[in-house]
């Protein structure tokens, strides 16, 4: 377990590193209600180049709302 705890954890930061103008709360939502998303939708996904934010938005239907809520927030503010 605390392997796959390691790799969902690396997963979120390395997408939070392209995210590093977006406020400290965004990210800090992104993490707290993405990551059980990205280890159920995207098992097995490499971090990076988007490929994380990409596997999120094709499995939009399936998001939970709490994510898809964060995402949308971090879009809006990263659109300012």
């Amino acid at each position: 377990m605390p392997l796959r705890f390691s790799f969902v954890s690396l997963t979120a930061s390395c997408l939070l590193l392209g995210l590093l103008t977006v406020s400290a709360h965004a990210q800090s939502d992104l993490l707290t209600y993405c990551k059980s998303d990205i280890e159920r939708l995207c098992p097995g996904i490499e971090p990076g180049g988007g490929r994380i934010l990409k596997c999120l938005k094709a499995n939009k239907k399936e998001m939970t709302v709490g994510c898809a809520q964060a995402l949308q927030k971090l879009k809006s503010k990263m659109h300012r």
